[in-house]
């Protein structure tokens, strides 16, 4: 995927999904943060310009989209591009009503994108299925599920009059993706040629994500009985506490045979995709228990989650900014220094 022209990874909409999660959601349970919300949010705002201006400015680079459409598996981080969006919308929508009709304009535009990544999606799923071998799959390919949803997300807020059947069509959809994902994942891991040190990548973790933000569409629409919304709950924490618990075994196998930084502490922008799953399930969590028609036996497990899960987004956002900053601004700097002697 990568090209000698490259100027940006184009896997950095996750940057925009992480960190446009945070604020849509998990910043409100820090009330210390209140009065600096907007300067994180303009800051916010500013990464989002320079890191789609980079993405089109590369779109014109023959060489970068050729390499994205000819791997199927890597033509699935356009999902990033497009969840990351959406994200951005909401967010001025929330803390920028004022621009409703201009961020209306980009929702618009984000749905021809969506669109033209939806025959992508078909095309290079039936590609992997019969040639799954030949393209080691992983995590990436549920971004299609992620960005079919994330459309919902964006769409509900800005056309208040769109048919419920149609995002009953688009939720089905994105719940399709994930089928045909899941089953591409499990085919691959389930041959004994591989490694959790070398094969399993971060991107997994979007095999809870993807199904976190979902549950989240389905809930903003209301689609579904409080019983089966809670049910699909279980499931999305039983596969978050499944894949989360690879993770912990991988990261100690990796800082055995690598060393904190290497193993774990260096930059990688996928990293980011942990981030945005981390936060989705927060804010799935949180939409369920804030809403009244919602509570059962699992609002006390809800509040336990809630209680520290804030700071585990918060937490882990601070670290992998930490991460990009020493990467970005310290080691590249030792790296220049040295080639300059």
């Amino acid at each position: 995927m990568a090209s000698k022209n490259i100027i940006i990874n184009p896997s950095s909409g996750a940057i925009i999904m992480a960190l446009g999660i945070f604020l849509f959601v998990t910043i409100d349970a820090f009330p210390f943060l209140e009065n600096i919300k907007l300067f994180f949010v303009f800051i916010f705002l500013y990464i989002g310009m320079l890191i789609y201006t980079l993405i089109t400015i590369q779109l014109f680079h023959k060489d970068f989209l050729i390499s994205l459409l000819i791997n199927p598996v890597n033509s699935f981080v356009i999902g990033t591009w497009i969840a990351g969006i959406s994200v951005l919308s909401n967010v001025i929508m929330k803390y920028l009503p004022e621009f409703h009709r201009f961020v209306q304009g980009i929702v618009c535009v984000n749905t021809l994108l969506w669109l033209g990544f939806l025959l992508i999606c078909l095309y290079n799923f039936k590609r992997l299925y019969k040639k799954s071998q030949k393209y080691p799959v992983h995590g990436i390919i549920l971004l299609s599920t992620v960005a079919t949803q994330s459309m919902v997300l964006s769409w509900i807020p800005f056309f208040q009059q769109i048919p419920i059947k149609l995002i009953k069509i688009i939720i089905m959809i994105g719940l399709l993706f994930y089928g045909l994902g899941i089953l591409l994942i499990i085919f691959r891991y389930s041959r004994n040629n591989w490694s959790l040190l070398d094969d399993w990548t971060n991107t997994n973790c979007i095999i809870h994500g993807a199904l976190s933000i979902t549950g989240l569409a389905i809930v903003s629409s209301h689609l579904l009985s409080a019983d089966l919304i809670l049910i699909f709950w279980l499931l999305v924490f039983i596969l978050f506490l499944l894949v989360e618990s690879i993770e912990i075994v991988r990261g100690i196998k990796r800082v055995s045979n690598l060393g904190w930084k290497k193993g774990i502490f260096t930059y990688n922008v996928s990293q980011w995709s942990r981030n945005f799953t981390f936060g989705m399930f927060y804010a799935f969590t949180f939409k369920i228990h804030s809403n009244i028609d919602y509570k059962s036996t699992l609002e006390s497990l809800h509040e336990i989650i809630l209680s520290f899960w804030n700071w585990t987004v918060l937490l882990i956002l601070v670290i992998e900014i930490g991460i990009w900053f020493r990467s970005y601004f310290i080691d590249r700097n030792k790296i220049t220094e040295k080639a300059s002697i």
